[in-house]
């Protein structure tokens, strides 16, 4: 037999060092998940990669085995005839039509909300409405549902004794508001089309959407276009869908599998990644590359090499960790690449106020985290600059 050439061991050994390689490429990098199916995958891929991830799986729809329920609740709006009706969200009207027509009750339904008085939480809800050749009568701009609670009793004049009242759920309704209609006297019915996932023990849905707003990931992905409706629905209950949008808009980047589901995040004025084919794979290429390749940034400094790449900061060699605050200026002085940074623009990213004495004591503990404290530099009377080595 003849000796086998040296040659052949090449494959193995470029297979190891692009396994190596494919470890690292998303070091220092954290992902927001919201997909519910298929979550595995995707997380697994992303870690293999060595991003860290954020799950927090938004929505999923009941198998119709488990429709039993909306049938049996549309089947008692149906009986009572309500005087009202409270819509929450489009999907969520959209899906109540879709498994009432399925199990034949869904002209008897139209019928019935015809005849109530819709009232509407923000304009998608009111686009599902009028698809379906409904009209409302009010709408709550803001798309809280204590907003359109408001709005209910102000037109019963604070009172809804006798009123029969069906309200579309979803999965962050706030069951305070439920309490005010039925201590104003209605009887109340409620609509449940969907589920949302939220595990027990944990707000992870929260949680996901004040790590946005704190600007502590990277990019979320989302699978589903009902799941980004479902991220805004819950930011907007907690009071956060201004900060999110523009967490989204500054430092969070946005993904989604395909078209069909960016179009809610580019109705909101975001430019999602977007992979050629449509497909989790792509999309999974797409991420790594977009954050391996374009957000993974070097400057030369006195104190040596500074590399940013996600959360993590390298200086000469050295990878350091910073708490939260600390690499919110470093990043904001890095990305300025050596100019000042007014003192004023720091101070509003660390506190809505604008405290100067919190930007003080940050910057405190940002130079004593440095390898080298002059590395940042304080310019009198205007703000604070990076020292970088110019070219």
């Amino acid at each position: 037999m003849s000796a086998v050439p040296a040659e052949s061991a090449v494959p193995a050994e470029e297979a190891l060092t692009r396994g190596a390689e494919l470890e690292t490429l998303l070091k220092g990098f954290r992902v927001g998940v919201t997909a519910h199916r298929r979550a595995e995958d995707l997380i697994e891929a992303l870690e293999r990669r060595g991003a860290e991830v954020l799950h927090a799986p938004v929505l999923t729809i009941a198998p119709v085995d488990q429709d039993l329920g909306v049938i049996e609740d549309t089947r008692r709006t149906i009986a009572v005839r309500p005087d009202i009706c409270i819509v929450t969200t489009a999907y969520g009207m959209r899906r109540w039509l879709d498994v009432a027509d399925a199990a034949g009750l869904g002209d008897d339904l139209q019928a019935v909300l015809t005849s109530a008085s819709l009232y509407v939480r923000g304009p998608k809800a009111r686009g599902a409405v009028r698809a379906a050749g409904l009209a409302d009568v009010g709408i709550s701009h803001d798309e809280t549902t204590a907003t359109l609670v408001d709005l209910v009793l102000r037109d019963g004049g604070g009172r809804l004794d006798g009123k029969r009242v069906v309200i579309q759920l979803h999965g962050y309704t706030d069951g305070a508001q439920l309490e005010r209609l039925r201590r104003a006297g209605a009887e109340l019915i409620t609509v449940t089309p969907y589920r949302w996932v939220r595990p027990e023990g944990e707000d992870r849905l929260e949680g996901l959407i004040e790590a946005v707003c704190a600007g502590e990931l990277d990019v979320v992905t989302f699978t589903s276009a009902p799941a980004v409706d479902a991220l805004f629905s819950a930011a907007h209950e907690l009071g956060l869908h201004a900060q999110l949008l523009a967490a989204f808009r500054q430092r969070v980047a946005t993904a989604a599998v395909g078209p069909v589901t960016a179009a809610p995040l580019e109705a909101a004025g975001l430019r999602p990644w977007v992979p050629d084919r449509f497909r989790m794979g792509a999309l999974i290429k797409l991420v790594t590359d977009n954050l391996a390749r374009r957000q993974v940034r070097r400057l030369e400094t006195p104190s040596g090499p500074v590399e940013l790449r996600g959360r993590t900061l390298t200086v000469a060699g050295e990878e350091l960790c910073l708490p939260p605050a600390a690499m919110l200026l470093f990043r904001a002085l890095f990305d300025a690449g050596g100019a000042v940074v007014p003192r004023d623009a720091l101070a509003r990213l660390l506190s809505q106020t604008g405290s100067t004495h919190a930007l003080d004591m940050a910057v405190n503990r940002l130079r004593n985290a440095l390898p080298s404290a002059d590395l940042v530099q304080t310019v009198v009377k205007r703000g604070y600059r990076l020292r970088v080595e110019r070219q």
